[in-house]
């Protein structure tokens, strides 16, 4: 988010520049949240789907998945990002979108990258199958190809409204899409497997989930974008820059793409070598395929605390820009500070917290303990991952989208390799281990690459002793639960864990943050950025204002 020296001559000219920067700021933060309960969604109905189908249907799910995804972050983040680049161009030389030399060559553009990504999905589904070592995949792959057909529209007009500085078209189709996507995966996986139907085929209906929310986001989008109407007719004399075109859109689009896409990429990593290197550690192939489903089980928990223990840095993100970087980098050094604490220390928490309990969560999410120790080890991800896209997202800020990609891509290959040496021996405890040890790598990389861009940069600086008594009164809470309450959970029905795991984590949480705050972990002026923050600077009575 940008917040622009102000040097006109002019209060009317002030008075403008202000209200296009709080319009900017207002749609970050709309944004933000339409992102929050997306993510919230897109991670709790895995739960769900796991005891609809059991292990065997949530690993054919989670197989298809990443392409699935990848169709969804290309509508909502890649090509929107390019369009929206396209259309302040456009503006900035005071041009107006008009259909023969706008919308047309884009739309066409569009429809023509995602037919490729559709006709190669579709056409080499089984031998994309083939080399995830299951050849019953070849349907399932082939539904989750559909999504594709419907990513050029809904791209198109996210991209316009976000480059007219509208973010509320792109925020309300976000949720949309979700709700219509959960809901249809849910309801079609619960009516299929009550007809005994083959789970292959309730994967194949789950990704008509995708396919139907995607349609939904693109009805809402159309009914704004004709309430809107942001076009005009064609300049005499105009021209069509297909050099500019092609190299923003798939340049530009996939490189901003794939830095949304760290997640997505590890679980491509783990869908084509998992299997076959659980059968190397001696597995049947349908074991193989179970205990895929049982690792897939840390996935949606390891996201929801990445959403928890990123979310309220990559709110203090926006306000770093190359331009704060040259005008004001006290600053923004400052800001940076803050989003990497509020990153490492939540996160910290999250990840410590949720190792304590999985033996619970376990049991009370997927029905039995299958894989805790190695869920265990997932779990420390969490750490890794929110201060990776916390730093990925600083340095977007700064221009720098091209290195993150190639570090998330990096992150990747290291994923496979590590999964084909350490999963032979392991098991999925290898593949843990891989993730965990991937994350850090993108991590270290986006840290090498900050300190290249500011050089006196500190990451390490802030209140330690603050840190580890407030994760130490945690883990002495849970230890406690887990004496005693513990032991007449673990003796009754699944149903008794419910209690457990709430008070579990609200307790744990209250605790944590708690004693973060009175014990000045934070500064008032960075609580008072958070939503209570008056409130919750005033338990942190006596605290600094600039953090020394």
């Amino acid at each position: 988010m940008k917040y622009p020296v102000i040097i006109f001559d002019t209060e009317g000219e002030k008075m403008d520049e202000i209200k296009h920067t709080k319009q900017m700021f207002k749609g970050a933060l709309l944004l933000t949240a339409a992102g929050v309960i997306s993510k919230i969604l897109s991670v709790g109905y895995r739960i769900p789907l796991q005891n609809i189908t059991g292990d065997v249907g949530f690993y054919i799910y989670q197989q298809i998945y990443p392409f699935l995804g990848t169709a969804f972050m290309l509508s909502l983040y890649g090509f929107p990002a390019a369009i929206s680049k396209l259309v302040a161009e456009e503006r900035e030389r005071g041009l107006r979108l008009s259909f023969r030399s706008f919308y047309m060559p884009v739309t066409g553009l569009l429809i023509t990258i995602n037919m490729l990504l559709f006709g190669v999905l579709f056409g080499l589904a089984p031998l994309i199958a083939k080399a995830m070592g299951d050849n019953q995949l070849t349907g399932p792959l082939r539904a989750a190809s559909l999504p594709f057909l419907f990513v050029p529209f809904s791209s198109i007009c996210r991209g316009i409204f976000q480059g007219l500085n509208n973010m509320k078209p792109t925020a309300v189709s976000q949720v949309v899409e979700q709700v219509v996507r959960v809901s249809v995966i849910l309801v079609v996986s619960l009516v299929m497997v009550h007809e005994g139907r083959d789970l292959y085929e309730v994967g194949s209906g789950a990704a008509a989930g995708s396919l139907l929310g995607a349609c939904a986001a693109v009805f809402v989008l159309a009914v704004m974008f004709t309430r809107d109407r942001p076009w005009y007719r064609d300049r005499p004399g105009y021209s069509i820059p297909w050099k500019k075109y092609i190299r923003t859109i798939l340049l530009y689009g996939m490189f901003i793409c794939l830095n949304y896409m760290m997640f997505l990429l590890i679980q491509f990593a783990d869908a084509f070598t998992l299997v076959p290197n659980l059968i190397e550690f001696g597995m049947t192939r349908q074991q193989a395929m179970e205990w895929k489903g049982v690792f897939d089980r840390g996935q949606p928990l390891v996201q929801l605390g990445t959403v928890l223990g990123s979310s309220l840095a990559l709110a203090l993100v926006p306000t770093v820009t190359r331009r704060q970087l040259n005008e004001r980098p006290v600053e923004l050094t400052e800001h940076v500070k803050s989003a990497w604490k509020f990153s490492f220390i939540l996160s910290t928490g999250a990840a410590i917290g949720l190792m304590a309990i999985f033996p619970y969560a376990n049991i009370l999410l997927f029905e039995d303990d299958a894989g805790t120790g190695s869920l265990q080890i997932l779990a420390l991800s969490i750490l890794f991952t929110s201060l990776a896209l916390t730093l990925s997202s600083i340095l977007q800020g700064l221009g720098d989208f091209r290195w993150t990609a190639v570090f998330v891509v990096t992150g990747m290959i290291c994923k496979g390799i590590l999964n084909e040496l350490l999963v032979p021996v392991w098991g999925i405890a290898g593949s843990a281990v891989a993730t965990v040890a991937a994350v850090m790598v993108i991590l270290l990389l986006n840290v090498a690459r900050l300190k290249q861009r500011i050089p006196h940069l500190s990451l390490l600086q802030f209140r330690w002793r603050s840190l580890v008594i407030s994760l130490a009164g945690m883990l002495i809470f849970l230890y406690g639960l887990d004496r005693s309450l513990g032991k007449l959970v673990l003796a009754g029905p699944r149903i008794d864990y419910v209690a457990y795991t709430l008070i579990a984590c609200f307790g744990g949480a209250a605790i944590y943050v708690f004693l973060l705050i009175k014990l000045r972990a934070f500064t008032d002026n960075e609580l008072e950025a958070l939503p209570f923050g008056s409130y919750l600077a005033g338990l942190n009575k006596g605290g600094n204002k600039n953090g020394k």
